[in-house]
């Protein structure tokens, strides 16, 4: 319960949502659909390209009501407001929440304790133009004169799954003279591979970590500048081999990078929300400072749609308070991301971190353990490879599990017939989720009756269908816009922080307890339970013997 506030499952909003549910559970989309032919021409939300399919989902015209009438009695409204006018939403660390501010066009006003932030902002976005300008070009050399031409993101968490994501789904407006990687794992394979083709006298490494101190990425920073100048023999190449996105310019300036070619990005920016800021340098330098500010102007033309549009023709508020209705009134606890595109082939890797770090919180704002489910398990895979992988247990297995399907009419790639045969799979997808295969249709078929139980349908699996026209940067930062906005729509219903992650912080300390005690010459004073003690003593046997 968050500052003397009804409890959430006792409010009167929550407590209609649940008598609703008593009567509407039992409900089949078949008979939805037959009591009202319009229904799919009807629940339907276009706005900024995208048109929002939801009447295949196992609600009524009263559900949305009363969804609706939960985000109001939240203060939805007034949440949204406070984010975009800088108030400290994340509570437990008295921080802005302003990543609109990163995607906000030159003259806007968004402010911080006062000042506004749009111009530092803009000012980053230039500078990161001009550089990878340079890189494009090739006026940016190496220490040795060669043209740079691989270029390797070093970053975790939101410095990596953000920039690697965008860049696979943009790689078709990307410049194929240049090679981009990512390195993000501790485990030496990463760094391993990633470097094992490549000539250091014509590789550039972007290191982004907001503190410059973040171990796993500071660990591949150190062993890429050991590789670099293994072959380069000096340590004035490190200044032309190496660009640092932090906002720790001690730390940068004592790796041996050159202040100058520092990019600054700030601490209302959460690392899950960063792409926008200098985070997405390695993409700016792969489809250009032009292509980039495309992406930018679509973030902002979601965000202003999600900040304007009435909540009943609003995208993100749509889609966030369906996902509501099914992991708090249905008790579904995954919800699968399946994009019909190969490009966004790392989108549901990304939105895992975006949904799963942000509301993935047990107890609400005011520190009260909740009693109600709160962000699902994302998880999902591009089409047409997902329908041979984990379909067949959305389709005939025990479990509820609402998607998201996203579609293009167009392909940027068109061949043949790939394209049809592609979308017509995603919409009998849909189809096949809603309506099933009943056991008298099974029969008719003449299938022999010992099998007619393995060849039915129950149907009834809830979709959303997400369609637009084709694969764009404008349309990559909507999307991203989209879901970001939804999370905020549900943790503000869910009372819950969005915009911490102190989850993540337990196992990095005792990390740092454990790895001297793997390496210790001697056999060292273990004081951890008796199964990571063994553990420990087993790694230490094991790695002496090799």
């Amino acid at each position: 319960m968050t500052n003397g506030a009804v409890p959430l499952t006792q409010s009167i909003a929550w407590k209609a949502l649940l008598e609703h549910y008593e009567a509407v559970k039992g409900l089949h989309m078949r008979d939805l659909f037959a009591k009202d032919p319009g229904r799919g021409a009807r629940l339907v939300c276009e706005a900024q390209g995208i048109y929002l399919d939801y009447s295949k989902n196992r609600l009524t015209d009263d559900t949305m009501r009363l969804l609706l009438d939960l985000a109001d009695a939240a203060g939805l409204r007034v949440a949204i407001d406070a984010m975009f006018r800088g108030e400290k939403l994340n509570v437990t660390e008295h921080r802005a929440v302003l990543h609109v501010a990163l995607r906000a066009p030159a003259g806007a006003a968004i402010r911080v304790d006062g000042e506004n932030v749009v111009p530092k902002v803009q000012a980053v976005i230039e500078k990161m133009a001009g550089f990878a300008n340079l890189v494009r070009s090739g006026q940016w050399k190496g220490h040795t004169g060669k043209r740079i031409r691989t270029v390797v993101n070093i970053g975790i968490g939101g410095s990596d799954l953000g920039p690697v994501m965008a860049y696979e789904a943009l790689r078709a407006y990307s410049d194929r003279a240049l090679t981009v990687r990512f390195v993000s794992n501790v485990d030496a394979t990463d760094i391993a591979e990633s470097t094992r083709d490549l000539d250091p006298a014509e590789t550039l490494f972007l290191i982004c970590s907001k503190t410059f101190t973040t171990q796993e990425t500071l660990t591949n920073a150190q062993t890429a500048r050991a590789w670099c100048l293994q072959a380069l023999k000096n340590d004035a190449a490190v200044a032309r081999h190496f660009v640092a996105v932090s906002t720790n310019a001690g730390e940068v300036e004592k790796f041996g990078i050159d202040p100058a070619n520092m990019f600054e990005f700030w601490d209302w920016v959460g690392g899950r929300y960063s792409l926008p800021s200098a985070i997405g340098l390695s993409l700016m330098v792969a489809i250009g400072p032009e292509r980039f500010r495309e992406m930018l102007a679509g973030y902002h033309a979601m965000d202003e749609h999600f900040r304007t549009a009435p909540f009943d023709k609003n995208l993100p508020v749509l889609l966030g308070l369906i996902g509501l209705w099914y992991g708090n009134f249905f008790g579904a606890e995954s919800h699968a991301i399946l994009p019909y595109d190969h490009y966004l082939g790392r989108l549901s890797a990304y939105l895992q971190q975006l949904d799963m770090e942000s509301n993935g919180k047990r107890v609400d704002r005011g520190g009260s353990v909740v009693n109600y489910q709160t962000g699902p398990v994302i998880w999902g895979q591009p089409g047409t490879n997902g329908q041979h992988a984990f379909y067949q247990l959305i389709h005939q297995g025990t479990k509820l599990i609402p998607c998201d399907f996203i579609g293009f009419c167009r392909s940027l790639n068109p061949m043949g017939q790939h394209h049809d045969l592609l979308a017509s799979n995603l919409f009998a997808q849909t189809e096949a989720l809603a309506f099933g295969k009943t056991a008298a249709e099974v029969e008719a078929e003449g299938v022999t009756p010992a099998l007619v139980s393995h060849r039915t349908f129950p149907g009834n699996h809830p979709t959303n269908t997400i369609l637009v026209e084709e694969l764009t940067p404008e349309m990559l930062g909507k999307l991203i816009a989209l879901y970001e906005h939804k999370v905020f729509v549900q943790g503000t219903v869910w009372r819950i922080n969005s915009f911490d992650q102190w989850g993540v912080e337990l196992g990095k300390v005792l990390a740092k307890r454990i790895t001297p005690e793997l390496t210790s010459g001697t056999d060292p004073d273990l004081r951890h339970d008796s199964s990571t003690n063994e553990l420990i003593r087993r790694y230490r046997r094991f790695r002496r013997m090799g």
